[in-house]
């Protein structure tokens, strides 16, 4: 049996995609495909969106946040969102991260989140991010930086020097990838010295430099595979965010192809039902009689808590829907285009003072982030009545203490949308003598006002380098937002508690 086609883009997606920036800039390459339009979070969008639009928005080029909006919206009306995140646990280059140590050239870096560090251990790792670059007109761009070959590696120490039963790294002292030998370095013909000349003659351009020079922070090769891959001369690098990323390739796995083995499916998995799912709504269902906003929004730094200006706890997202709330109300024109929008204005039961908590007490957040799989190796550490399997269905993670925001309502709305896109669902709750993780979902929830609830692919090794998921999921978590997100208008009134 073929593995679906969902899972075989879905490897095209997080193989293009390292870093936030990366998946950012792979979900816009299937939004625009499908009719999407870039806007400006800057920009004024009143005199720019239209009924039966289709839309999509950045911050930091690290969150996205993509939405269609119904032919018969109107202010107050329902707004069916679904929230994923970009980020990963992950290895981040140090600011000043030229190090060396006994002939070896090492790199700097720091941890970012919680990942399970001893799996980046010999591993074939690179570099990828984003640099900040002179575009030769005075300004500075953005550029999109990812080294397909392994250039690093973190060693582990042989077992003949270290017997102890436990694998426990220090990761300030013991986390140091090498990235080549020094004596190599020096003998690699006229590079090191052309990158001192050139900064050299950089800083005698300059009357005053606040920071220590590029090449003096960072090992002059690693600062020309940046530049080379920006487009770029070295001395035009100004800065640069990267990570280290594993560049072993995902890939189906298992005797059947039934798996999926992949980096960073925590939570590029999630990120990539959700573009699809919205894709999908609407090439499926047309807008034509759609009375709501279909919305997705894949945020940054969810692995380290969420408070930052592209974090789900930060106001991105209130600000969005409030904007979205107040659509058009009250604005009024002669141009055929915008006929559609002309009855909101004299509509009485329109108040666009209130329209925004209108909008969010009929509306509904589903957060999406992965959830944990049963592993038979380690059956005792799961509740014996709640162990889901991978290729059955997508999990809705519970959590009496609120870690979770699910409740009824919610589970009854999402059944329903499950039986009308013919997908199963399953159920987590964490034992009560196990620490249980949190999402973007209760933070939303309460920010917003909004009914909430969380889910997500079943996977293994979570927070691994090298994951495990199933091939099934990814078309089963697509149909599922692909009917949450169409049908959302026709079943809200259905299932509500007041």
């Amino acid at each position: 049996m073929a593995p679906p086609k969902a899972a075989l883009d879905f490897l095209d997606f997080v193989n293009a995609s390292p870093t936030p920036y990366h998946a950012v800039q792979s979900s816009i390459t299937r939004l625009e495909k499908a009719g999407f339009t870039a806007i400006k979070e800057r920009d004024n969008w009143s005199s720019t969106l239209k009924p039966g639009g289709k839309y999509y928005m950045t911050r930091n080029a690290s969150t996205i946040v993509a939405f269609a909006i119904g032919s018969k919206w109107k202010p107050g009306n329902p707004i069916a969102m679904l929230g994923a995140h970009t980020d990963s646990p992950c290895l981040r280059i140090k600011p000043v991260s030229k190090k060396s140590s006994v002939g070896f050239m090492q790199v700097g870096v720091e941890t970012y989140g919680g990942g399970i560090w001893h799996s980046w251990f010999d591993r074939d790792l690179s570099i990828a991010g984003r640099a900040l670059v002179k575009d030769g007109k005075g300004n500075f761009a953005q550029k999109l930086v990812k080294v397909d070959r392994p250039i690093i590696r973190i060693p582990t120490l042989a077992i003949h020097l270290d017997r102890s039963s436990e694998f426990n790294p220090n990761k300030e002292n013991e986390l140091f990838p090498i990235a080549g030998m020094v004596a190599a370095e020096l003998n690699r013909t006229g590079k090191k010295d052309e990158t001192k000349d050139d900064a050299k003659v950089t800083n005698a351009d300059e009357t005053f430099q606040p920071l220590k020079d590029m090449a003096d922070r960072h090992h002059p090769y690693i600062l020309e595979l940046i530049a080379e891959q920006a487009g770029v001369k070295v001395e035009d690098v100004v800065d640069f965010e990267m990570v280290l990323y594993d560049v072993q390739k995902s890939c189906l796995g298992g005797l059947n192809e039934e798996f999926i083995y992949s980096a960073r499916l925590d939570n590029l998995n999630m990120t990539y039902c959700s573009v699809m799912g919205l894709i999908e709504s609407v090439a499926s269902s047309s807008l034509n009689n759609e009375t709501s906003i279909r919305l997705i929004t894949c945020f940054d730094h969810e692995e380290i808590g969420s408070t930052s200006a592209q974090g789900a706890n930060s106001d991105l997202l209130p600000a969005v829907v409030r904007r979205l709330s107040v659509l058009a109300g009250g604005r009024h024109s002669d141009s055929a285009s915008d006929k559609s929008w002309e009855h909101i204005s004299s509509d009485p039961e329109i108040d666009l003072s209130t329209a925004f908590e209108q909008s969010m007490a009929v509306s509904f957040l589903v957060s999406a982030d992965m959830a944990h799989s049963v592993n038979p190796n380690y059956v005792g550490k799961y509740e014996s009545n709640h162990q889901p399997e991978m290729n059955k269905g997508t999990v809705i993670k519970i959590n009496a203490n609120q870690r979770y925001a699910t409740n009824s309502p919610g589970i009854v709305l999402l059944q329903e949308m499950a039986k009308r896109a013919g997908v199963p669902l399953q159920l987590f709750v964490v034992r009560n003598d196990s620490s249980c993780g949190s999402t973007i979902g209760p933070m939303l929830s309460a920010k917003l006002g909004v009914r909430t609830l969380d889910l997500g692919n079943p996977q293994l090794s979570m927070h691994s380098i090298r994951e495990t998921g199933g091939t099934h999921d990814i078309e089963h978590g697509i149909k599922l937002f692909e009917s949450y997100l169409s049908h959302y208008s026709e079943l809200e009134t259905k299932i509500f508690v007041d």
